[in-house]
């Protein structure tokens, strides 16, 4: 690879990685722009004649990297709490089909395990932009998700994962398809303009693009810590899940990184054991009275930690590979520091303000 293909390849995956983390701040469009690069960057690479090995488990590894993202700012912004249960359901359920897919490399998983999470979270936005998502009903909400699975998500999943076919090239062997496809782009927007937007509800705020503000209840660090050290535990429903999430996002790593020499177990058993001594971190500085701690020291302290917790578990076992124990140290702060200041934000809303939408 020549310097200005190598500075491309580092351009699109460090975008890739960087975007995601402004889904919080600005859901909407960081998850259309995370999404957009996603769409192209292999189009990207082919332009300067690189077409990278293998890149399609880590394209998939660099999927859940941003979706998790996206799945810890729902608990942080989302005020539904129908719409955060099925947004639940829809992210693990795709996270457990890329970690199958990455095992035995069958394609029709991605078809059975489709995202269907991505499009439902871009749904909800667009809902928020205007309108009050507390507002709407839990049927709703899974009519929304059933609709995106069945109409959008499995024939793109089909079209892309089992048939592997290339829009481009398919458009270039049957150009007839460029006017249907621009008449039912022309009856949908129709249809939006026509039929659904006069019979949407008056509009509850101007257009937000921003996330919302955090509760007054918890609007502080140290509010946080107060909720954390009263009411987290050690081994709680909360920690099994971020186990779950970072444990099957790591798996996924270690299946595309050279050079992982960890089986599936052990690499899954070992990131649980992190996530505890992390959780045991997290309350210990909760129980701090009055703490300012702010997002970059806390990832700070947590990168600082688990650097040497990774870097002494490497060397007992005599096989320190710096890189790999640099990434995962990195991918594990960051999403145990996403996870610690974003779940009490869920907790206090289900809590203190758990909505009661009327029937529509």
């Amino acid at each position: 690879m020549g310097t200005e293909t190598t500075l491309i390849f580092v351009a699109v995956v460090g975008a890739r990685f960087v975007v995601p983390l402004l889904i919080p701040l600005f859901p909407l469009p960081a998850i259309v722009v995370a999404l957009v690069l996603d769409g192209i960057d292999q189009s990207v690479f082919q332009w300067f004649g690189h077409d990278p090995p293998g890149y399609q488990s880590y394209d998939k590894a660099m999927d859940m990297f941003y979706l998790s993202v996206a799945y810890l700012s729902v608990l942080r912004n989302w005020t539904s709490r129908p719409a955060l249960e099925v947004a639940r359901f829809l992210f693990f359920y795709r996270l457990a089909g890329v970690v199958l897919f990455e095992l035995i490399a069958w394609r029709p998983l991605l078809l059975i395990f489709p995202n269907t999470f991505e499009y439902f979270f871009i749904a909800y936005e667009i809902v928020r932009l205007r309108w009050n998502p507390a507002g709407v009903t839990a049927k709703r909400w899974v009519i929304t998700a059933a609709c995106i699975w069945v109409f959008v998500k499995l024939p793109q999943e089909w079209w892309i994962h089992v048939a592997q076919l290339d829009v481009t090239d398919t458009l270039r062997a049957h150009p007839v398809l460029i006017p249907v496809l621009a008449l039912l782009g022309v009856a949908l927007l129709v249809f939006l303009r026509y039929w659904l937007w006069p019979r949407l509800p008056a509009p509850a705020w101007p257009r937000r693009l921003a996330a919302d503000p955090l509760p007054t209840e918890i609007d502080t660090a140290a509010e946080r810590d107060r909720w954390v050290s009263t009411h987290w535990r050690m081994l709680s429903g909360a920690t099994a899940e971020k186990v779950v999430l970072i444990g099957l996002l790591c798996v996924i790593y270690g299946e595309v990184l050279p050079g992982v020499r960890s089986t599936h177990l052990q690499m899954f058993l070992g990131i649980g054991v992190f996530v505890l001594v992390n959780t045991a971190i997290t309350l210990a500085v909760a129980r701090r009275t009055g703490s300012r701690e702010s997002a970059l020291a806390a990832f700070g302290l947590r990168l600082v930690t688990n650097a040497g917790l990774v870097l002494v578990v490497e060397m007992l076992r005599g096989e320190l590979q710096l890189g790999n124990a640099l990434f995962f140290t990195l991918l594990l702060s960051l999403l145990i520091t996403l996870d610690d200041r974003f779940r009490p934000v869920a907790q206090v809303r289900q809590t203190y303000r758990e909505p009661r939408p009327a029937a529509r």
